[in-house]
């Protein structure tokens, strides 16, 4: 990121405005960039105290890295030197010198702006958006895989085939589904419901505000506030739109006293969240401010944990197949060192995940630490048809909401004890994996997605009657069927139902 504040000629007194950078000034940048790699200066850490860096940080007057600075919380503080020619605040680690970066595998792509930290009420940088790959081949299927992607966009065929848009004059980052979008949401959503059903779940609703003392007693207030809405007055009371489902499902097992006979109760719920996000930040149906979420929680024994687990990936499994996805990554995320429980129910909790993995036959990597405060977890991220990863399901172990909430159930022994709380999602949110299988399938939906599955083209108006009584007979069987207006020729009928990626097509 680059900023360049106005200054005044020290000759004239002048203002010089502050400047800003174009696409052309890539070229000098990347021109200037294969300098250095040709020099092989060499790389080299230093450490340093905190006073002594913040020294030579006044010193250059550079603000943005003080701060940078400030919030560093480990020490030493490490600072990365390119030769004797500049030097910035690092972790690391590097190559050894800049001659071992490959020239025709960096590429510098755009220049946009961007608050500082994310913050529209900060300073207004400008970022060179770039690319690095080992070489020039890796280099060339990336540029490959993102001209396929453009012609992906969901944003762009979401507008070309009717499906869905974002109107600014409601707000950003609020979808509104047109009547086809609304067709293929409503396949997706009969589906994972009836998967759901067919698995043991129960579907639920809960609502979408709740008084603020609720998301006190979740954590979420503490936590999560800077991702939530501000809080409304009624009633002289603070209520609060939901950024969650779990606590709503809390309170619900709560109502009533479970015994161990009662476990596992598995409830799943298509719930829709409002969540603050910046507005730099929103883009699509990726990031949006209110969603669905395909959420589910389990409540179980400890010894029913490691099965409802494998249930949950058997599920997950069986509804991304459906959707053409069967290629995952999988990352199973450990105990950070912030973090809520005992040793031995942490350790339960994780071997139980372990056990499930292997029980799938899954290969999977570990990310030491990357757990949630409350529980060990599973990320799976898809892999769409041009090789990119999503990240979409994931299953949460929690300690930390049975214990906030007092949620418990009556053991065998008459015994009162806490249940182990699941949260699960398989798509993550409707929006965002709707957006995923635009661009996954280009538009082209199989059939039993097809906002519209045939298209009757009739040469002449003498037959449109009897296109529109077949018409009312597939509607009858459960066909979506259009009739073409009809007042085009055969051959560009034809090219309309191609471009609006109807499946079928039957020349009447």
């Amino acid at each position: 990121d680059f900023y360049f504040p106005e200054t005044t000629d020290p000759d004239t007194g002048d203002v010089v405005p502050s400047r800003k950078l174009t696409d052309q000034d890539l070229k000098k940048v990347k021109k200037n960039m294969d300098k250095i790699i040709g020099k092989n200066y060499p790389i080299t850490m230093e450490e340093v105290s905190r006073e002594e860096a913040k020294k030579r940080i006044e010193e250059i007057g550079e603000p943005f890295k003080l701060e940078i600075l400030d919030s560093i919380q480990t020490e030493p503080i490490t600072i990365y030197h390119i030769g004797d020619e500049w030097w910035d605040l690092c972790a690391g680690p590097h190559v050894e010198s800049t001659g071992k970066l490959p020239k025709k595998g960096i590429q510098l792509q755009s220049v946009a702006g961007a608050y500082w930290r994310g913050d529209e009420n900060r300073e207004m940088l400008q970022r060179i958006y770039a690319t690095a790959w080992r070489d020039a081949g890796q280099l060339k299927k990336y540029k490959k895989m993102m001209e396929e992607a453009k012609k992906r966009d969901h944003r762009m065929l979401g507008k070309k085939l009717d499906l869905f848009s974002i109107q600014e004059d409601a707000g950003g980052g609020l979808v509104f589904w047109h009547p086809k979008g609304s067709v293929v949401r409503r396949e997706i959503e009969d589906f994972w419901k009836s998967s759901h059903t067919d698995t043991g779940y129960d579907l639920v609703y809960s609502p979408h505000i709740a008084n603020l003392d609720l998301w006190k007693t979740s954590g979420h207030n503490d936590f999560y506030r800077d991702g939530m809405f501000k809080s409304m007055d009624v009633d002289n009371e603070e209520y609060q739109i939901k950024p969650m489902n779990c606590p709503f499902h809390c309170l619900m097992y709560k109502d009533e006293l479970r015994s161990y006979r009662d476990l596992p109760i598995r409830w799943a719920e298509l719930g829709t969240v409002y969540r603050y996000e910046r507005s730099g930040t929103l883009h699509g149906l990726m990031r949006v401010r209110g969603f669905t979420q395909d959420d589910a929680h389990i409540f179980c024994l400890p010894d029913q944990l490691e099965d409802e687990i494998v249930a949950v990936l058997d599920l997950t499994e069986s509804i991304l197949s459906r959707f053409g996805f069967d290629k995952y990554d999988i990352m199973l995320s450990t105990r950070p060192e912030k973090s809520v429980g005992g040793d031995d129910i942490w350790d339960a909790a994780t071997d139980a995940l372990v056990g499930a993995l292997k029980a799938k036959g899954w290969d999977y990597g570990i990310d030491e630490g990357g757990g949630a405060f409350y529980g060990p977890k599973i990320d799976l991220k898809i892999r769409d048809a041009i090789g990119r990863t999503w990240q979409c399901s994931t299953i949460q172990c929690d300690f930390n909401l049975p214990e906030r909430f007092d949620l418990e159930y009556v053991s065998a022994d008459a015994t009162r004890e806490r249940p182990i709380m699941l949260h699960r999602a398989i798509f993550g949110s409707i929006e965002r994996f709707f957006g995923i299988l635009v661009e996954n399938c280009a538009g082209d939906f199989p059939l039993w997605l097809a906002p519209t599955q045939m298209r009757l083209l009739p040469v002449t108006d003498g037959v449109r009657e009897y296109c529109e009584e077949i018409s009312k007979k597939a509607k009858r069987l459960g066909l979506r069927v259009e009739v073409d207006r009809g007042s085009e020729r055969l051959a560009k009928q034809i090219r309309n139902a191609e471009q609006q990626r109807v499946p079928i097509m039957a020349v009447v």
